[in-house]
Protein backbone atom coordinates (compact mmCIF):
# COMPACT_ATOMS: atom_id res chain seq x y z
CA UNK A 1 0.00 0.00 0.00
CA UNK A 2 1.29 3.47 -0.79
CA UNK A 3 1.55 6.15 1.87
CA UNK A 4 -1.76 7.35 3.26
CA UNK A 5 -3.38 9.94 5.50
CA UNK A 6 -6.61 9.72 7.46
CA UNK A 7 -8.88 12.65 6.63
CA UNK A 8 -10.91 14.61 9.17
CA UNK A 9 -14.31 16.13 8.49
CA UNK A 10 -13.00 19.69 8.06
CA UNK A 11 -11.05 19.13 4.84
CA UNK A 12 -13.72 16.78 3.44
CA UNK A 13 -16.42 19.38 3.95
CA UNK A 14 -14.28 22.36 2.90
CA UNK A 15 -13.47 20.69 -0.42
CA UNK A 16 -17.15 20.56 -1.37
CA UNK A 17 -18.34 23.94 -0.01
CA UNK A 18 -17.09 26.93 -2.04
CA UNK A 19 -18.23 29.29 0.74
CA UNK A 20 -16.10 27.54 3.38
CA UNK A 21 -13.07 29.63 4.42
CA UNK A 22 -10.84 26.56 3.92
CA UNK A 23 -12.23 25.65 0.48
CA UNK A 24 -9.24 26.74 -1.62
CA UNK A 25 -6.83 25.27 0.89
CA UNK A 26 -8.64 21.92 0.82
CA UNK A 27 -8.58 21.78 -2.99
CA UNK A 28 -4.90 22.73 -3.06
CA UNK A 29 -4.06 20.09 -0.47
CA UNK A 30 -6.02 17.44 -2.39
CA UNK A 31 -3.83 18.22 -5.41
CA UNK A 32 -0.70 18.04 -3.25
CA UNK A 33 -1.75 14.67 -1.84
CA UNK A 34 -2.38 13.37 -5.36
CA UNK A 35 0.98 14.68 -6.62
CA UNK A 36 2.73 12.98 -3.71
CA UNK A 37 0.72 9.80 -4.30
CA UNK A 38 -0.69 9.87 -0.76
CA UNK A 39 -3.89 7.90 -0.43
CA UNK A 40 -6.70 9.61 1.49
CA UNK A 41 -8.43 7.18 3.86
CA UNK A 42 -11.84 7.93 5.34
CA UNK A 43 -12.93 6.44 8.63
CA UNK A 44 -16.57 5.41 8.85
CA UNK A 45 -17.43 7.87 11.67
CA UNK A 46 -15.92 10.77 9.69
CA UNK A 47 -17.87 9.71 6.60
CA UNK A 48 -21.09 9.84 8.62
CA UNK A 49 -20.28 13.22 10.16
CA UNK A 50 -19.20 14.80 6.86
CA UNK A 51 -22.19 13.46 4.95
CA UNK A 52 -24.54 14.87 7.59
CA UNK A 53 -22.98 18.31 7.14
CA UNK A 54 -23.04 18.16 3.34
CA UNK A 55 -26.64 16.88 3.30
CA UNK A 56 -27.77 19.59 5.70
CA UNK A 57 -26.12 22.39 3.71
CA UNK A 58 -26.72 21.38 0.09
CA UNK A 59 -29.37 20.17 -2.30
CA UNK A 60 -29.87 16.39 -2.02
CA UNK A 61 -28.45 15.81 -5.52
CA UNK A 62 -25.19 17.51 -4.55
CA UNK A 63 -25.05 15.49 -1.34
CA UNK A 64 -25.73 12.25 -3.21
CA UNK A 65 -23.06 13.10 -5.80
CA UNK A 66 -20.58 13.83 -3.01
CA UNK A 67 -21.47 10.54 -1.36
CA UNK A 68 -20.92 8.61 -4.60
CA UNK A 69 -17.54 10.31 -5.08
CA UNK A 70 -16.38 9.73 -1.51
CA UNK A 71 -17.62 6.15 -1.71
CA UNK A 72 -14.68 5.47 -4.05
CA UNK A 73 -12.25 6.22 -1.19
CA UNK A 74 -10.79 3.53 1.00
CA UNK A 75 -12.89 3.28 4.14
CA UNK A 76 -11.37 2.42 7.51
CA UNK A 77 -13.49 0.92 10.25
CA UNK A 78 -12.75 1.40 13.95
CA UNK A 79 -12.78 -1.68 16.14
CA UNK A 80 -14.81 -1.92 19.33
CA UNK A 81 -11.52 -1.44 21.19
CA UNK A 82 -10.87 1.78 19.20
CA UNK A 83 -14.21 3.13 20.39
CA UNK A 84 -13.41 2.24 24.01
CA UNK A 85 -10.07 4.03 23.74
CA UNK A 86 -11.79 7.03 22.12
CA UNK A 87 -14.35 7.23 24.92
CA UNK A 88 -11.53 7.24 27.46
CA UNK A 89 -9.65 9.86 25.42
CA UNK A 90 -12.51 12.40 25.45
CA UNK A 91 -12.64 12.07 29.23
CA UNK A 92 -8.90 12.72 29.46
CA UNK A 93 -9.23 16.12 27.78
CA UNK A 94 -12.05 17.61 29.83
CA UNK A 95 -10.77 21.14 29.14
CA UNK A 96 -11.05 20.61 25.36
CA UNK A 97 -14.27 20.25 23.32
CA UNK A 98 -13.03 17.05 21.65
CA UNK A 99 -15.79 15.14 19.90
CA UNK A 100 -16.06 11.38 19.85
CA UNK A 101 -15.58 11.64 16.07
CA UNK A 102 -12.19 13.30 16.58
CA UNK A 103 -11.13 11.02 19.43
CA UNK A 104 -11.97 7.94 17.35
CA UNK A 105 -9.99 9.31 14.41
CA UNK A 106 -7.06 10.04 16.74
CA UNK A 107 -7.10 6.50 18.13
CA UNK A 108 -7.24 5.05 14.60
CA UNK A 109 -4.35 7.22 13.44
CA UNK A 110 -2.20 6.19 16.38
CA UNK A 111 -3.05 2.50 15.98
CA UNK A 112 -2.37 2.53 12.23
CA UNK A 113 0.66 4.82 12.43
CA UNK A 114 -0.88 7.40 10.08
CA UNK A 115 -1.05 11.17 10.00
CA UNK A 116 -4.38 13.00 10.10
CA UNK A 117 -5.27 15.62 7.49
CA UNK A 118 -7.17 18.12 9.59
CA UNK A 119 -7.64 21.81 10.33
CA UNK A 120 -8.52 21.04 13.94
CA UNK A 121 -5.97 21.95 16.63
CA UNK A 122 -7.34 19.25 18.95
CA UNK A 123 -5.24 16.64 17.19
CA UNK A 124 -2.10 18.49 18.22
CA UNK A 125 -3.42 18.54 21.80
CA UNK A 126 -4.02 14.77 21.60
CA UNK A 127 -0.44 14.34 20.28
CA UNK A 128 -1.56 12.85 16.98
CA UNK A 129 0.68 13.37 13.93
CA UNK A 130 -0.97 15.89 11.61
CA UNK A 131 -0.31 16.03 7.87
CA UNK A 132 0.56 19.56 6.79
Amino acid sequence: MREAVLVDTGPLYAAVDPSDVQHRRALSELQKLARNRREVLVSSPILLEAYSLVRRRFDPNIAFGWLAEIGEATLVYPTPEDYRHAMAKVQTYVDQPITLFDATLAVLALRLGLQVWTYDHHFDAMRVPVWR
